[in-house]
């Protein structure tokens, strides 16, 4: 693909300077891509109505073609003319959740692209809740489809600077609003059959949606379990490797007195056949690890949200230290603690369970 200069501008999140926004804008507007904030992670936004500019993402991040995008939209206006037929759910969803971290998958409407919906009949539509993206989609007047601004395969970014290591050169532009706030993607929810259905989990839980939906249910996938399905995935991480480090991760689940014997057992073997060795665990268990360990923490077990901020941001860093594979702790699928397993399981290149 044709290189071209990465402009990066700097903002104030709270309250993004309109010029800087109407510039971003009018890239949008002529079929470009610009990275930008949002309360989840940097999404890499073109317009979701020109199949032109939706293929120069596809392009830039290496993306599958068959993988499908969401789109970003600014208000509750611009959703409903993007599908056919908003489920009866829909509306309590929005009016409790957006803007926010949840995606809602729906009917779509005919003037979507099929490059957005990846060949299917339906669309994924969300409202972020961060003023730099809010203000790119009402500027550019249309709605923005934005997968994470990452190289596909890797992990997502938190940070301007993550957007440029992956993708410099590739996109017209990056708004540098500073670090995401939530550190894991939406979740996304299925609502076109017969019950509700969690296709990932993400920034909101399931057992927030369950208060409103009793009847909800989580997709096997949403697991984080790899699958060699020759279907097109109805959701963006459903398929294909995500989140991953260059260096092999190796995740640990189960009682965390065993995993940390297996982990301990499996560091010493390694570091004794001259592996460089990563390790990704909790405040808990960070005393007692071999000292020639390159050692990240992802905060307490028992918060997740801290755990959700902090993961893709370690991986990142382990990218940067000499390690040759990294040994990972599962943390309690509870929560968003579900969200940060989906994660580590799409980014394993091997589960242990203990």
């Amino acid at each position: 693909m044709q290189h071209k200069d990465t402009q990066v501008w700097q903002l104030d999140a709270r309250c993004p300077e309109p010029a800087v926004i109407d510039r971003a804008a009018a890239i949008i507007k002529a079929g470009g891509l610009v990275a930008f904030p949002t309360e989840t992670v940097y999404g890499l936004g073109a317009n979701g109505l020109d199949p032109a500019a939706v293929a120069g993402i596809y392009r830039a991040k290496g993306r599958p073609s068959d993988n499908p995008l969401i789109l970003h939209v600014a208000d509750r206006a611009m959703a409903h003319r993007l599908s056919h037929r908003l489920p009866p759910a829909a509306a309590l969803l929005m009016e409790t959740f957006w803007p926010g971290p949840l995606t809602l998958v729906v009917p779509r409407a005919g003037e979507i692209p099929r490059q957005v919906t990846g060949g299917l009949d339906t669309v994924a539509l969300r409202m972020p809740d961060h003023p730099v993206a809010l203000a790119l989609i009402k500027a550019a007047g249309v709605p923005v489809a934005a997968p994470s601004a990452n190289r596909s395969g890797r992990p997502s970014p938190t940070t301007a600077r993550h957007v440029w290591a992956d993708l410099q050169g590739r996109v017209d532009a990056i708004l540098d609003g500073g670090p995401a706030g939530l550190g894991v993607e939406s979740t996304v929810l299925d609502l076109t059959g017969p019950q509700p259905l969690i296709l990932r989990p993400g920034g909101v839980t399931c057992e927030q949606l369950a208060r409103l939906l009793p009847d909800v249910a989580l997709d096997p996938a949403a697991l984080g379990e790899k699958t060699a399905s020759c279907q097109a995935p109805r959701s963006p991480g459903m398929k294909y490797i995500h989140y991953a480090p260059a260096a092999p991760l190796i995740l640990f689940e189960g009682e965390l007195p065993r995993v940390q014997q297996a982990m301990q057992r499996r560091a010493a073997e390694l570091l004794a056949a001259g592996r460089r060795v990563g390790l990704l665990v909790s405040e808990e268990t960070a005393a007692g690890w071999p000292g020639a360990a390159h050692l990240l923490t992802l905060g307490s077990r028992r918060n997740p949200a801290r755990a959700a901020a902090l993961l893709f941001a370690r991986l990142r860093r382990f990218d940067r230290l000499p390690v040759d594979i990294i040994l990972a702790e599962g943390i309690p699928g509870r929560g968003l603690g579900l969200a940060v397993m989906n994660r580590l399981r799409r980014a394993a290149s091997e589960i242990v369970r203990c």
